[in-house]
């Protein structure tokens, strides 16, 4: 890919770049009664990556066998995958389908 740059009057060089994206993905949890949160970075989303970051919230959080963390998911492809490695402790609630409205997080998004 080529571009612009500054050059001499009447020349026109070119100057090859090359541009580069990294993308990073924000895994989040949002208590609704208190608007407590907590985000993940990571690079890719799916349901590999999924899985780790609820069993990292399930450790962070103390979830086993005397205490349930219940999260209420959207059905993104990552979220109702078969891969998904559910940790003890932790229940998935999934909304139905097309209810963007039922989010129990939307109004803490700004």
């Amino acid at each position: 890919m080529y571009r612009r740059v500054w050059a001499p009057r009447g020349k026109t060089p070119l100057a090859w770049v090359r541009p580069r994206y990294r993308w990073l993905y924000v895994y989040g949890f949002v208590r609704p009664g208190t608007g407590e949160s907590e985000f993940w970075l990571l690079p890719t989303v799916n349901a590999v990556a999924f899985s780790e970051v609820l069993g990292r919230f399930a450790r962070l959080r103390g979830a086993g066998e005397g205490k349930l963390l219940l999260l209420v998911l959207d059905r993104a492809g990552w979220h109702v995958s078969g891969r998904v490695e559910v940790p003890e402790g932790v229940g998935l609630v999934f909304l139905p389908p097309y209810s963007p409205e039922l989010q129990p997080c939307r109004p803490s998004r700004a």
